[in-house]
């Protein structure tokens, strides 16, 4: 089961952690009413899917917030996770095939040996100062 972490009111979900160990099927990590989406799945040979493209969606117009995640698929990271008002939640240590997830408050990451990430964040991107402030 990944790892929630709340921001302070114990109300607003603003990190998520998932490790590699925990992916045995199918599961939505992320609640379906998050801009970011992510499932984790642990497939078995020769399984295939319907094929399939994606639609564009017709945007609501509400205002959106840039959400990010990282896989680790070699090395170590430590995360610090940051509430709402910038004070210091968490800190957690990433390894290969762990992930977290970003919805809401702030981060950072030190990388604690050479390490390879994918991060992925909604979009588009129309640069720094459209897309974040410094903590």
């Amino acid at each position: 089961m990944p790892k929630k972490i709340y921001s302070k009111d114990g109300k607003t979900l603003l990190h998520i952690i998932n490790r590699v160990e925990e992916i045995v099927s199918r599961q939505d990590i992320i609640p379906e009413n998050q801009f970011l989406q992510l499932a984790t799945l642990n497939l078995k040979k020769k399984k295939t899917f319907a094929a399939h493209k994606h639609i564009w969606k017709d945007p609501s117009g509400d205002q959106v917030i840039a959400q990010e995640s990282w896989v680790v698929i070699s090395g170590r990271v430590k995360c610090y996770f940051y509430d709402l008002d910038d004070s210091l939640l968490e800190t957690e240590i990433l390894g290969p095939g762990d992930c977290s997830i970003t919805l809401q408050g702030g981060h950072n990451y030190e990388i604690m040996d050479d390490a390879i990430v994918y991060e992925y964040k909604t979009g588009p991107y129309l640069g720094q100062k459209f897309d974040k402030v410094f903590i």
